[in-house]
């Protein structure tokens, strides 16, 4: 069993900074790409970053510049830096992981957490 803890999420004035925490836990080989995506109400879910295993990231257009996705493969964590926030970063926050269990290869989702940012 894989399991996602993320943390991090609230309320926070337009212009302000969050950051997100993820961590991986239970009983797998190796994490390979972990990501964050995010879903607005009555919107789709969509990718705000992705890290790989090395290191390489990728960040949606629409965060370039204010969100940045590091992680420590020794602790098994990732984190999105969330800078310069606007009202429409409003949204659940999910984070993202592809392991590699005994079974074969999974993709593991966190619960999801909220953040408001909002005057």
């Amino acid at each position: 069993q894989v399991q996602l803890a993320e943390s991090g999420g609230g309320l926070v004035q337009p212009g302000g900074s969050l950051s997100l925490s993820c961590a991986v836990s239970g009983s797998f080989f190796s994490i390979h790409d972990m990501a964050w995506y995010r879903q607005a109400p009555g919107k789709q879910r969509d990718l705000v970053a992705t890290i790989t295993s090395g290191g390489a990231t990728n960040h949606a257009d629409s965060v370039k510049g204010r969100f940045t996705i590091s992680r420590d493969n020794a602790k098994n964590t990732v984190t999105l830096q969330m800078n310069s926030l606007k009202p429409e970063d409003t949204a659940v926050y999910y984070c993202y992981a592809g392991v590699v269990v005994r079974t074969g290869f999974l993709g593991v989702w966190g619960q999801g957490t909220l953040v408001t940012v909002s005057s």
